[in-house]
């Protein structure tokens, strides 16, 4: 998909057919014929548009022939064959040309329908460098939004565990495991670029934009430490539950030991009194009685001694 905005005078973003002076390039999950036009139209590396389109690709800065090449990870949500969500990352490339800016993804995101609505204060195409500190201030927003939503799921599914332990719940956790060591690779990667943009100004920016650039790093660290918090307690959790699941198995096996045990008394009476050879009693009125007394004496004493050892 390619699409391309402009700013007007009136502040308004509009959407036109061609490649301009100050206007925004926009593509996800592109063709090969709109990778060619964009590469012919706005002077851009072909090679440098396909690799934000590799999902393994690595965040990095680059600087060549007065463009600037930027690609960092971005937040997205999927859903697993249950319905759960799973939030992962992918690149996005943000391309600053002399004249314009161009974005490029596999996959749309609601961090770039922001800007597409112009809900982002202050948003200008023809602004570039201020455009891509926006940009990826938006992206360190959206990580904090995200890593919120999994620790309120992780609450959630803590308060069902509490009452009941199954697969479901414990895939969960899993899932949001995951998630969070995606994020935490991802943010990290994402902040090695935003110090190089500090520190070896890669592009030109004015006080005001080293001011956004600053809270940008500030959010990427403070999403940091929230994924790696969240990780550790996550990754407690999971040992803890999983030492409870072995020991609520113990406990099972324990009380199915002890009633097996109880059973078989009654068993091995009965089976002793069901011989073919002569037995004390066998004569007497009511005989059948005998066994029955015996076998409920030995159980219950063997349930008594167990309930005193605490085996159930």
């Amino acid at each position: 998909m390619l699409e391309i905005y402009k700013s007007t005078e009136t502040r308004e973003l509009e959407k036109v057919d061609a490649v301009s002076k100050g206007c925004w390039v926009n593509m996800y999950a592109p063709t090969a014929e709109e990778i060619n036009k964009v590469s012919h139209d706005a002077q851009v590396d072909i090679d440098i548009i396909k690799d934000a389109l590799d999902d393994e690709e690595r965040p990095r800065i680059e600087r060549d022939d007065g463009r600037v090449y930027i690609i960092v990870d971005f937040p997205y949500i999927v859903h697993d064959e249950t319905g759960m969500a799973v939030y992962e990352t992918i690149p996005i490339g943000i391309i600053l040309t002399q004249e314009n800016i161009i974005t490029v993804s596999l996959k749309d995101s609601p961090i770039i329908d922001e800007f597409r609505r112009n809900r982002v204060k202050e948003f200008f195409t023809f602004k570039k460098t201020r455009f891509a500190l926006q940009l990826l201030f938006m992206i360190s927003s959206y990580y904090l939004r995200y890593l919120k939503q999994i620790n309120k799921k992780t609450n959630e599914i803590e308060k069902v565990v509490h009452q009941s332990l199954k697969n479901k719940e414990l895939y969960a956790f899993l899932a949001l495991e995951k998630s969070l060591v995606y994020f935490t690779t991802s943010l990290k990667s994402n902040k090695v670029v935003l110090d190089k943009i500090l520190r070896f100004n890669y592009v030109k920016m004015y006080e005001e934009d080293k001011d956004l650039l600053e809270d940008v790093i500030i959010e990427k660290t403070q999403a940091i430490e929230m994924a790696e918090t969240y990780h550790t307690i996550l990754t407690g959790m999971m040992n803890a539950f999983a030492s409870i699941i072995s020991n609520n198995l113990n406990i099972v096996m324990k009380f199915l030991t002890s009633i097996t045990i109880i059973l078989a008394l009654p068993t091995m009476v009965a089976s002793f009194y069901g011989m073919n050879v002569d037995i004390p009693f066998q004569h007497v009125a009511y005989s059948y009685v005998i066994p029955l007394v015996i076998a409920g004496v030995f159980a219950c004493l063997t349930a008594f001694i167990f309930w005193k050892k605490k085996y159930f």
